[in-house]
């Protein structure tokens, strides 16, 4: 049943936004910083409540510390950084656009190159990265830091195509899984991971894949288009909604069957979300030059439930 309704921050375009407790947290967005100029790639790290995120033309990683409020620089230069997020052992991994590269942050603070070519070719320029439960780096690869030096370094492709690729944990081999992309960006797999969602900012469209046992994809198809504005990065909750970034359209929260229900509205063009903090239903928000966040009734999707949904 469709009932649009407006609430300020909320728009509800669906019954099941409001049935499923997705407006039923905070009432307005807190600002917890400005000044950047593209803000892009948030990760929260439980073990430090601290929240680390991409500057991308600033070329620096900021981090904001949820027990002050104070935010700092976490590295520069920083590789034109984009996408970040947490492998299973809660080491850093990071699509560095400018480097052309993919890698970890250790424990120890030293950085492990995880992947720069594809078969001998330099990659375009790593965008965004999930982590599956068996420690394989999934990764898009658009060339949206090549195509001049505001957020990366200008530069001819070498591989010719924008694909999503995958880093065996073992070999460390990385294969193309999946094609056809004009700008792929935000990847994540489905809370028992038996699917794999791939924005496509240039198409305007959400694809979904089945994941094979072998780590291969199926066909995928369109799960959700957005006319008026492309997608970014994409999270699910755990009610298995999926939240996107629709840039100047605010947050898109989709109902599992592909249903737009209801929205956040935003003062700035959204790059990016996470949840976060110590209940996992803190959602951050990047968007233009701030850093947003939003405490929720509804709860990120854990790495532990996902786990747990694969046993």
């Amino acid at each position: 049943m469709s009932n649009t309704m407006n609430h300020g921050l909320y728009e509800i375009l669906d019954d099941r936004f409001r049935t499923g407790r997705c407006a039923n947290g905070d009432v307005r967005l807190e600002k917890l910083h400005g000044d950047c100029r593209w803000a892009e790639g948030p990760v929260y790290l439980p073990a430090w409540r601290q929240l680390i995120w991409s500057d991308i033309p600033n070329d620096r990683m900021l981090r904001w510390d949820e027990a002050t409020g104070t935010v700092g620089v976490f590295r520069s230069p920083a590789g034109h950084s984009n996408g970040n997020t947490l492998d299973g052992q809660g080491r850093l991994v990071s699509c560095e656009q400018g480097n052309r590269r993919v890698t970890r942050t250790e424990h120890d603070g030293s950085v492990t190159v995880l992947a720069d070519r594809y078969r001998g070719r330099r990659l375009n320029s790593p965008n965004d990265a999930v982590v599956h439960s068996d420690g394989s780096v999934w990764f898009s690869d658009p060339d949206f830091g090549i195509t001049s030096d505001y957020e990366g370094h200008r530069a001819e492709a070498e591989i010719g195509a924008c694909n999503v690729y995958r880093i065996d944990p073992g070999s460390g081999e990385v294969r193309i899984v999946a094609d056809g992309f004009e700008g792929p960006n935000g990847l994540v797999f489905s809370p028992d991971e038996q699917r794999l969602f791939v924005a496509d900012s240039r198409q305007r469209h959400i694809r979904v894949f089945d994941v094979r046992e072998d780590g291969t994809l199926s066909d995928g198809e369109v799960f959700a288009k957005s006319p008026e504005s492309g997608f970014d990065n994409i999270r699910f909750d755990d009610g298995g909604r999926l939240w996107a970034a629709a840039l100047e359209d605010g947050v898109h929260c989709y109902d599992p069957d592909g249903t737009l229900i209801g929205r956040l509205r935003v003062p700035e063009p959204v790059s990016n979300l996470a949840f976060g903090g110590p209940k996992n239903n803190r959602l951050f928000i990047t968007a233009t030059t701030s850093l947003y966040s939003l405490v929720m009734a509804v709860t990120g999707t854990s790495r532990v439930a996902r786990a747990r949904a694969r046993s």
